[in-house]
């Protein structure tokens, strides 16, 4: 490396002992440059001790064309895309749980750790569950039962775990925290099966019932100092589960929307908030926004459209690309990521590589394919991989041991961290793209002009790169399987 100059930067450093994992704020000597002319290196590599660390600063020098057997990632700010949105994660009635029977030390570290954007990874989205969901430990509404007047209505339910730790998650972020909420399932009276459990569907004399009991949430929850920034309008709506669950064809999500939901909620003062469609995975996602966005009516309530990524059961691809067509569809129309995990949670895979790198893959090409923003299933479980009254157990990217009162992360954790720490909500996606498969891309422009570009090797070969931009590159090194954050 050439003409380095030197400055102390506070970090975060994790070390691995187990699977448990310690954390001490440190002062690393790692290179500044002041000029522009050098470009800042974070890495997290498997089979090193490298988690969000500072691993050099590497100049820019003069480079023409590339030659064919050089590796090479192409920066070009000067095309810009959609604008960055922000990260984050479903704040769950599991979540708050694990988090109060955790030491008190335990719990600031988790909130530092995710919210803190300097000594953590800064996340500014959340999400959390309308009436109970699989993640819950009992089933619940906030009426009693029969009661369409919504007369009964109340949230005492969330005030003893859901609510604080949400405000506590506000408080660490800087009151930054963009929350919106989910219903899984209206109350089982309201449903054609009488079950909010196996799918079902709403009964149609219950869509003004229904529609109201949106707007009684956000109302509550504000009263308790939780302002609410959207909502979807049904987790999943094609899935019959085991657990809570309600099944819409696009057809019917979008009457509801139009003719009950979206005039209820401008009628209550909320036109504001923001309404999210779709809410389920990749693969039927053009069809779905095709259905609500040709329609005027419906498409004048609509913010966005969330997706998962839990399409692929066969081992295949994921269908990034269904993204790409709505958005080429829909410019106007924001594309954001509402939930995503890896499931069948086993303690002995806490390590497992494939943790990160299944979110670094999906979020480069979710990004790059026109995403504004990406939101994590759990934020945090226990040791088994709740709780969860279904016994439908998954991972988080951090785990709590709530015997032993440790922290387990997750690889996961710093693979998310390596977006959501260096790239600020209004940020603009730019181009970059690579010369080799092996080492998957995307960048972004800060609104402070930075430019933060993100590079996954996903192969087992170290491979040397050039990050040219204009005529310039910069000699940077991609370790085996590992994820690296590009700042100048």
């Amino acid at each position: 490396m050439k003409g380095i100059s030197l400055v102390l930067i506070t970090g975060v450093l994790f070390s691995f002992s187990g699977n448990k994992t310690e954390t001490e704020i440190i002062t690393d000597t790692v290179p500044l440059f002041p000029n522009g002319n050098k470009v800042m290196v974070y890495t997290t590599a498997d089979s090193t001790n490298y988690r969000l660390t500072a691993t050099g600063a590497f100049e820019f020098n003069d480079k023409g064309q590339p030659f064919e057997n050089e590796i090479t990632v192409f920066v070009d700010p000067s095309k810009t895309f959609q604008a960055f949105l922000g990260i984050g994660a479903a704040l769950t009635d599991a979540s708050a749980e694990t988090f109060y029977k955790l030491p008190k030390e335990k719990q600031q570290e988790l909130l530092t750790a995710y919210f803190n954007r300097e000594k953590g990874i800064g996340y500014t989205v959340a999400r959390t569950n309308i009436n109970s969901c699989d993640f819950s430990s009992d089933m619940y509404t906030y009426v009693q039962d029969g009661d369409r007047s919504l007369k009964s209505f109340n949230i005492e339910h969330d005030k003893k775990f859901k609510i604080p730790f949400i405000k506590e998650a506000m408080k660490a972020s800087g009151n930054k925290l963009n929350l919106f909420a989910s219903p899984w399932s209206p109350p089982s009276w309201m449903k054609d099966n009488n079950d909010m459990l196996h799918g079902g569907k709403l009964k149609p004399e219950f869509y003004n019932s229904w529609a109201m009991y949106y707007t009684k949430f956000i109302k509550e929850y504000e009263k308790e100092g939780v302002p609410v920034w959207g909502i979807t309008i049904q987790n999943e709506p094609m899935a019959k589960q085991k657990w809570e669950s309600c099944i819409y064809t696009a057809e019917e999500e979008r009457d509801f929307l139009k003719n009950h939901l979206g005039p209820t909620m401008v009628k209550e003062g909320l036109k504001n908030t923001k309404i999210i469609v779709w809410d389920h995975n990749r693969d039927m996602i053009y069809q779905r926004a095709q259905t609500y966005f040709k329609d005027p009516e419906a498409a004048k309530y609509i913010w966005g459209i969330g997706f998962h990524w839990y399409e692929d059961w066969s081992g295949g691809t994921p269908m990034y690309d269904n993204l790409r067509r709505v958005h080429e569809a829909y410019p106007d129309k924001n594309i954001f990521f509402t939930e995503g995990c890896a499931e069948s949670f086993d303690s002995s895979r806490y390590n497992a590589w494939v943790l990160g790198e299944e979110y670094g893959r999906s979020m480069i090409n979710d990004f790059n394919n026109g995403m504004v923003g990406f939101t994590d299933w759990n934020i945090l479980l226990d040791e088994k991989g709740g709780p969860n009254h279904v016994q439908n157990f998954c991972f988080a990217p951090v785990h709590g041991d709530t015997k032993t009162g440790q922290l387990i992360y997750t690889n996961a954790y710093y693979y998310i961290g390596h977006f959501s720490k260096f790239i600020k909500p209004g940020a603009k996606r730019i181009i970059s793209s690579s010369s080799r498969s092996q080492l998957l891309t995307t960048a972004f422009k800060n609104p402070d002009g930075k430019i933060v570009v993100v590079v996954m090797n996903q192969s087992s070969i170290k491979t040397p790169f050039n990050l040219w931009i204009n005529g310039k590159a910069a000699e940077c090194m991609a370790l085996p399987h590992s994820i690296s954050t590009l700042i100048f």
